[in-house]
């Protein structure tokens, strides 16, 4: 399959997962074609209507050289110079998926010619997406004031074997497709972390026979929020048919307030797909070449911001909260359960020797990881983000890195709440049944009850493993 671009419109979150996630190509629509060339030729009658005209990087220098004006030889090789100075940063790479959806969000410059790239360079920037892996996006260092570092590596060997003229390079380069990327890959993740964490829930809840009514459908009306309506929905889908058996009295804290946190989660996924929505389909080049009119029958070219994605990193910074939340609620359930004052069942859901009280312990540590991936990026501080006019850095790779982080801490909470759960259900004998059973077989594939002394780690790392591997695609560890 083939994701074909006619507009910028034409690259949504479903592009993103089509392309990034499962491997699919790009074709450019013959009418974006030609709404390149035709911008392009544009362009270039505006360089040579004045030779006063300043534009940045093509007329005068980049960076601190921006108040050198260029001579047409300076010019000429200026544009063909590969952008390899800026290809400092270093380090673990970026997930191939990662470098599609930067590749996929790149054209988004080009589809309407607001780029003013050569038509040659953007067939050839959608060409990387058939020809195999691509080049390293290295993570560490992405310190700069927009992105030219990571796009650099990414586009730095294509614009070493390409002829570029005026502007190719910059149009390369500039823009903000990584912060689209970083917002778009991770609300992908999200939608399936969230439907994961709503599974484990309902199972704890089962496992716990918390009573049914913090989960009643009165309470969608009353609370008003359709989040919070979904997440008491969900639960509720997932608990019908299972046991009668109730506890007589309110369940802890942690089962209650459920959907309420659950509900927060899932509004924070909406705001990321909401900041990816629009971020894929943005023009972000600097500068951006502006279609004639009758006011400007050449064009204009306007320096502008456009590098720096403001809501990716909030956006970002939104789900690693609600996932530390919800490592949370893991903990303080796994615990409720296992502690026998407060579940009511067996003594800590022992079987013989096979204790697995421990496990709380483990959650514990992971909380703690989630809780520090969840801090608040802000735009990074140091004077390091550049020097001259480049004096503050982009937050977007550190916020993409830190929800990462929160979102693996997650994967591994809800594994030790499953876990938990289906030993819960096994000391008393009963079973998952409707939505909940194929969850329950998949935890004791990789999980097995309890009945004797065993290092309980190893289990749990091929839960969490699997429980990321239904949240990420299978290509999420390679690399080029």
């Amino acid at each position: 399959m083939t994701v074909v671009l006619e507009t910028r419109a034409d690259i949504t979150l479903d592009a993103l997962r089509r392309v990034a996630w499962e491997g699919e190509g790009v074709a450019l629509a013959e009418a974006a074609r030609t709404r390149m060339a035709e911008s392009r030729r544009e362009f270039l009658a505006l360089v040579e209507s004045d030779p006063d005209l300043v534009i940045y990087g093509v007329t005068t220098g980049p960076g601190h050289t921006v108040g050198k004006r260029l001579s047409p030889e300076e010019r000429d090789r200026q544009a063909r110079r590969p952008p390899w100075p800026a290809a400092v940063s270093f380090g673990e790479a970026a997930p191939e998926r990662v470098a599609r959806a930067i590749v996929l969000a790149r054209l988004a410059n080009y589809l309407g010619g607001h780029a003013a790239i050569s038509p040659e360079i953007a067939e050839a920037v959608a060409a990387l997406l058939d020809q195999g892996p691509l080049p390293r996006v290295p993570l560490a260092g992405n310190g700069g004031a927009g992105e030219i570092l990571p796009l650099s590596h990414l586009f730095g060997p294509l614009a070493e074997r390409m002829p570029l003229g005026p502007k190719d390079c910059m149009a390369l380069i500039n823009g903000a497709p990584v912060g689209a990327a970083l917002v778009g890959d991770q609300a992908l993740a999200a939608a399936r972390r969230i439907a994961l964490a709503l599974d484990v829930f309902a199972l704890a809840a089962e496992a716990f026979a918390a009573p049914l009514d913090a989960y009643d459908a009165a309470l969608d009306a009353l609370w008003g929020d359709d989040h919070e309506a979904w997440a008491l929905a969900g639960i509720r889908a997932r608990l019908a048919g299972g046991t009668s058996a109730r506890r007589p009295h309110q369940a802890p804290v942690s089962y209650r307030i459920l959907p309420r946190v659950l509900g927060q989660a899932h509004r924070v996924l909406a705001e990321a797909e909401r900041a990816a929505t629009i971020s894929l389909a943005s023009v972000t080049d600097n500068p951006v070449y502006i279609a004639p009119d009758a006011a400007h029958p050449l064009g204009r070219v306007l320096s502008n911001g456009g590098y720096q994605n403001a809501q990716s990193a909030p956006a970002l910074d939104g789900l690693a909260g609600a996932y530390a939340d919800l490592c949370l609620l893991a903990e303080r359930q796994g615990t409720a359960l296992i502690d026998p004052r407060i579940s009511g069942l067996a003594d800590e859901l022992r079987v013989g020797d096979g204790y697995i009280g421990c496990l709380g312990m483990a959650q514990t540590g992971i909380v703690e990881a989630a809780r520090e991936a969840a801090t608040r990026t802000f735009l990074p501080a140091g004077a390091a983000g550049g020097f001259g006019q480049n004096d503050v850095a982009s937050p977007c790779v550190f916020a993409w890195t830190k929800a990462g982080e929160a979102g693996e801490a997650l994967d591994a909470a809800l594994a030790i709440l499953a876990a938990i759960a289906s030993q819960a259900l096994f000391v008393t004998g009963r079973a998952a049944t409707g939505a909940l059973a194929p969850l329950l077989e998949t935890v004791r594939e990789r999980f097995p009850p309890v009945t004797a002394a065993r290092p309980l780690g190893p289990d749990i790392d091929r839960l969490a493993s699997a429980f990321s591997a239904r949240v990420l695609p299978a290509s999420a560890a390679t690399s080029g």
